[in-house]
């Protein structure tokens, strides 16, 4: 067992739920950016189940690159590249473009400029008509989908009062003023969702 190696348990129950979407978003090659791998084990598991696509992941805790680049190592995966130093707050990115850019279990989990910026940068280097997808609870015209994501939110806030659950309706009003769609939601198990943007 390699000590460097993150385990996210959340990541084996979301998985495959993830990824059936990602199989009708994504397109059948190039290159896909994930924002926020955090260990790892969700863009190695769908860098293996889709080979015609090269896959980025980024991460800007050094940890959670360790733990990246340790999965990857194991996987041996040749459509993985190693991890870059991302922060999505930052106005630049060491990324020139994109065919699509994942950001899974992040926005609440960060202050909204990290949100902000997500959209900021994935609008700055996705050609027109590439996704950006976002997975993770939301509130929905301002209320929570269920009890369990009201008591999560609160315990979010406690942590850091700059983090919560975000509602959906003022990402996407973010979204549409850098140049994204509406957003296409698909519900997801355990009260998250798939939130899939496309850049005009």
């Amino acid at each position: 067992m390699n000590d460097d190696r993150l385990h996210a348990p959340a990541t084996l129950r979301n998985r495959d739920a993830i990824l059936a979407v990602l199989c009708q978003v994504l397109p059948a090659s190039g290159l896909v950016l994930e924002v926020a791998s955090g260990s790892g084990e969700h863009v190695v598991h769908f860098a293996a189940a889709l080979p015609g696509l090269t896959f980025q992941p980024s991460d800007p805790d050094p940890q959670a690159r360790s733990s990246v680049a340790a999965w990857a190592k194991v996987e041996g995966l040749a459509n993985l590249r190693p991890p870059l130093d991302i922060d999505a707050a930052a106005p630049d990115w060491p990324l020139a473009a994109a065919d699509a850019v994942l950001c899974i279990n992040m926005i609440h989990i960060a202050p909204w400029s990290a949100a902000v910026g997500l959209v900021r940068g994935a609008g700055a280097i996705l050609p027109p008509g590439a996704p950006l997808y976002l997975y993770g609870p939301f509130r929905r015209h301002g209320a929570h989908t269920a009890p369990s994501n009201a008591a999560f939110d609160e315990s979010l806030r406690q942590r850091d009062p700059a983090w919560g659950v975000r509602d959906l309706e003022e990402v996407a009003a973010l979204a549409s003023a850098t140049g994204f769609s509406p957003p296409a939601v698909t519900t997801m198990p355990a009260n998250n969702l798939s939130v899939v943007f496309r850049r005009n």
